[in-house]
């Protein structure tokens, strides 16, 4: 063999050799184990015990106040970047994106909400603000029965329509008098957006609310151009939501910018229906009151310590401000009542490694 052949023989032998070792040190990089100062094997067992209501997939994050991901589980297909409707999930984000208006000067939440939709006028629901909207107290006939829901949406081609058709809708009770959860609200409060905005709802909050926050994979837009639903059509990831909760938990602050101010982000934590009558609300949330966009699961002095917002397909993100930590369980399953309580079961176990201050 000449000494050029053998002189390119070493160079291709390095390059192999540095290669693997590139791909060996990836791969261990991949496959780093989360370092975390808490001891959670208490909430590996409960998810184990539970794993006949989670379901085969599903993510587990766990992120604390000082921007630091503290636990990640994830099982079967589910990866904390898998892509799924999130459901009821939405009005939380639906609820910040009403708030970044307020913050603007642009709306206030007690604004009646034909100052911007003047069918309401027509239909005799002047008195209707854009705060019994986010908390589900428009007095609006409205129905329980999901499928039902879903099948009425389906005649509309915009959210211009469906909204004026809640305002023809008798009146079941005088705004803010009592509770009913549902659709109705969130879906007023985006169109008020859209008059204010002059652009789509889908449109808006990409780029108010979910660049900002890097929120990538997140979006209202429907695949087959069908009409968005701001009260439940989003689609996300666990890593994309809880991005959403920690800039929350941070007072409104992510990354450095603010997206939100500390007082829309108090406001957002503002027990709306305390000794109000609750006329309707799902199973998996009774016994709680609700915020804006989301249900207070702590409170103290009328106000939420730990705020949730679970959807109908078993998502469930929460926040508890009093011990410092955002929680999302990513799971494609549907919410069932003992689903429901094992969150709560959950939230136990974790409270008693990260315990805080809380009384």
């Amino acid at each position: 063999m000449s000494l050029k052949i053998r002189f390119y023989c070493l160079k291709f032998s390095i390059f192999i050799v540095t290669l693997l070792i590139f791909q060996t040190t990836n791969a261990q990089k991949k496959e780093k184990p989360l370092i975390s100062k808490y001891n959670f094997s208490s909430l590996d067992k409960i998810l184990e015990e539970k794993k006949s209501l989670l379901g085969q997939d599903y993510v587990v994050l766990i992120w604390k106040k000082d921007d630091t991901l503290t636990y990640k589980k994830e099982v079967g297909e589910y990866k904390s970047k898998t892509i799924a409707p999130i459901a009821s999930c939405s009005k939380w984000l639906t609820a910040a994106l009403v708030m970044q208006f307020v913050d603007e000067g642009k709306i206030s939440l007690d604004d009646p909400v034909v100052k911007y939709i003047p069918v309401f006028e027509k239909y005799m629901k002047k008195f209707i603000t854009i705060r019994n909207c986010l908390s589900h107290m428009t007095g609006i006939e409205d129905d329980e029965k999901f499928l039902k829901k879903i099948l009425q949406r389906k005649k509309f081609e915009t959210l211009d329509e469906e909204v004026e058709s809640f305002a023809a809708r008798e009146i079941r009770a005088n705004a803010g008098t009592d509770f009913w959860y549902g659709n109705i609200g969130l879906n007023i409060a985006a169109k008020v957006l859209e008059v204010v905005s002059k652009r789509k709802f889908d449109v808006l909050i990409k780029q108010k609310l979910f660049t900002p926050l890097g929120m990538r994979q997140t979006t209202f837009t429907e695949l087959d151009a069908s009409l968005y639903n701001p009260s439940g059509g989003a689609r996300s990831t666990a890593e994309d939501y809880m991005k959403f909760m920690v800039m929350l938990m941070n007072k409104g602050k992510y990354n450095g910018k603010q997206i939100l101010s500390e007082s829309s982000v108090d406001e957002m934590m503002k027990i709306q229906t305390a000794n109000v009558p609750k006329r309707y609300v799902p199973k998996s949330a009774e016994g709680f009151n609700y915020a804006l966009g989301s249900w207070v699961v702590e409170e103290k002095d009328g106000n939420a310590t730990a705020l949730a917002s679970p959807g109908l397909f078993g998502t469930w993100p929460m926040i508890d401000f009093c011990r410092g930590y955002a929680y999302i369980l990513f799971v494609k399953n549907y919410l069932g009542d003992e689903r429901a309580n094992a969150h709560m079961e959950i939230k136990r176990v974790i409270d008693e490694e990260i315990k805080g201050e809380c009384k």
